[in-house]
């Protein structure tokens, strides 16, 4: 055997060997602390404690935010739980939670530590409301398992990057019966160039990716006492289609309409707040009210999607305070705006919002 065919079945080998890696553990991810991180668009902010984690870049809007979300098929609307001991899973559409037959404060410190486990780190911990939002977070076992990373790789490990961040915010809400629901909702964003010569790039949003959302609700199923075998099967389930939502004007005031009702229109509205990086400053249930933080998008360049590395623009809009209120009458369910007096809202923001919600809605 000379030296060229054994240098080719030496590539094979390492070959075979990385392709069986990635289907073996496609999750592997490393916080981005270290390293440049992202901040939310202004018109969709989420205020952490910290506001230091944010990278350069260009302006996006809510149109550009409306432009990248993947689109659903849509139908008929159903849910199909699957239960294993106090854990089940449900779904309804494209989105899947959990139901645990226990209390909010039963379940923080284990969710917390699912993540922290994971390889990531918080930029948002609120335990009375029951809120986990984790830092950006770069996938690496999206990375090239080629031979010269496997020499110099570890070597020079923060050479090689994915070129994609993903952010995960977990949502703890207590039910009627005192178990509760739990929440996985992804936010990306991915590093694309500026111009044909590739020499300046920005990042972008990429659409929220339910199946990682589900991926990382079946580990946790598994962290929560659930065997591997079992969380699959629950999770493998197919997904029914759930009903669209439509942007109208009722008394010149912009509402989202839904086919549903108030069980699941809250359940869908609470989710794409989440998916869409708002603040959720406090909940009703019991009003169909979420209390939200709004930062209104601006022309200039500064103050876009991206501040300034590790710091925030001083030019920013002050955040402003609105009510996300649904209601709902058998079937349908209308999701409306209103200001912090509760009044009904009208203006461009209102207009803003309402779009981005019945987009991710859709």
């Amino acid at each position: 055997m000379n030296a060229t065919t054994r240098l080719g079945l030496l590539g094979l080998a390492l070959t075979l060997s990385a392709c069986s890696v990635l289907e073996s553990d496609k999750i592997d991810y490393k916080s981005a602390t270290k390293g440049p991180t992202l901040e939310v668009p202004p018109d969709l902010s989420q205020l952490s404690r910290e506001t230091r984690y944010t990278v350069p870049g260009s302006a996006v809007s809510a149109a550009a935010f409306e432009a990248g979300q993947a689109q659903q098929p849509r139908g008929a609307a159903s849910a199909a739980p699957q239960s294993i001991g106090d854990v089940r899973i449900e779904r309804d559409g494209n989105q899947r939670w959990l139901v645990v037959n226990r209390a909010p404060d039963q379940l923080w410190e284990p969710v917390r530590d699912f993540w922290l486990e994971n390889g990531f780190v918080f930029t948002t911990e609120q335990p009375k409301l029951g809120i986990l939002e984790t830092d950006w977070a770069e996938n690496r076992a999206k990375l090239p398992q080629d031979i010269i990373r496997s020499t110099i790789g570890k070597v020079f490990d923060s050479l090689y990057s994915t070129g994609e961040r993903d952010k995960f915010r977990t949502r703890l809400e207590r039910t009627a019966n005192g178990s509760t629901e739990i929440f996985i909702t992804h936010r990306g964003m991915a590093e694309v160039y500026t111009n044909t010569q590739k020499d300046s790039t920005v990042w972008q949003p990429r659409p929220a990716d339910p199946e990682l959302e589900t991926e990382f609700l079946r580990r946790l199923m598994v962290a929560l006492g659930v065997s591997e075998e079992q969380s699959k099967a629950a999770a493998a389930a197919p997904m029914p289609v759930t009903p669209g939502a439509r942007m109208a004007t009722v008394n010149d005031v912009p509402v989202v309409q839904l086919d549903e009702g108030f069980d699941r229109a809250w359940r869908r509205v609470g989710v794409s707040l989440d998916r869409t990086g708002f603040t959720v400053e406090d909940r009703d249930r019991s009003k169909g009210v979420y209390f939200v933080r709004y930062v209104a998008p601006t022309d200039k360049k500064e103050q876009g999607f991206f501040s300034k590395l590790f710091s925030r623009s001083p030019d920013a809009s002050a955040p402003l305070k609105y009510r996300i209120v649904v209601r709902s009458e058998g079937n349908q369910s209308t999701v409306s705006v209103l200001n912090a007096a509760g009044a009904p809202e009208t203006s461009a923001n209102a207009q803003r919002i309402v779009r981005v919600l019945a987009d991710d809605l859709k």
